[in-house]
């Protein structure tokens, strides 16, 4: 799978990813709100490249996360998750992580986007969600900024990294998708 934008190429992980895949999810800040512990261990690193490099995207039931690559110099900023649910036909949700340094410069949106209109454009899905820790208010506004609207707000809804925490969920259409103003192309 590959999806390009004007400066990232979204790809299937390899090998020489492990490195700044380790860096980026070793970050305290980045794992915060995510399923993972830093320091991330490599030997769990190279199991999940080997497994993403194996399995078939868009496999019903499953999870694929994508490599995210500036295009003009080959660094890994980050990946984008796509899952694509077994229990509901053309239906998805997504998720997302930015290593630190590669934050604030609009690729995570570039991403999102990019995926969303692959879903949509490319695989004629029907609806696409996402969900975020309320408290990381970036992610929400990312949400928001490509067009999804927010459907639920749980209080203190989980257990989660030795805390009560509560969570944003939302959802966008493909009819809302293709009716929604354009976006600004990336700087």
């Amino acid at each position: 799978m590959l999806i390009e934008t004007p400066r990232l190429l979204l790809r299937t992980f390899r090998l020489t990813d492990l490195e700044p895949f380790v860096a980026y999810r070793s970050d305290p800040e980045n794992a915060r709100y995510q399923g993972w512990d830093a320091p991330f261990p490599v030997d769990v690193a190279r199991q999940f490249i080997d497994e993403m490099m194996r399995e078939e995207p868009g496999t019903a039931g499953t999870w694929y996360q994508l490599a995210m690559e500036h295009r003009d110099d080959g660094r890994l900023l980050g990946d984008v998750a796509i899952h694509f649910r077994g229990d509901q036909p053309r239906q998805a949700e997504i998720g997302f992580t930015l290593a630190r340094s590669a934050q604030g410069h609009g690729y995570a949106t570039e991403a999102v986007r990019a995926v969303l209109a692959h879903l949509f454009d490319g695989l004629d899905y029907h609806r696409v969600a996402a969900s975020c820790d309320a408290d990381n208010v970036r992610s929400a506004r990312l949400l928001e900024r490509v067009g999804m609207r927010r459907e639920a707000h749980f209080i203190e809804s989980y257990w989660f990294k030795g805390r009560w925490t509560s969570e944003y969920h939302f959802a966008i259409l493909q009819r809302e998708w293709r009716s929604r103003p354009a976006a600004p192309e990336p700087a």
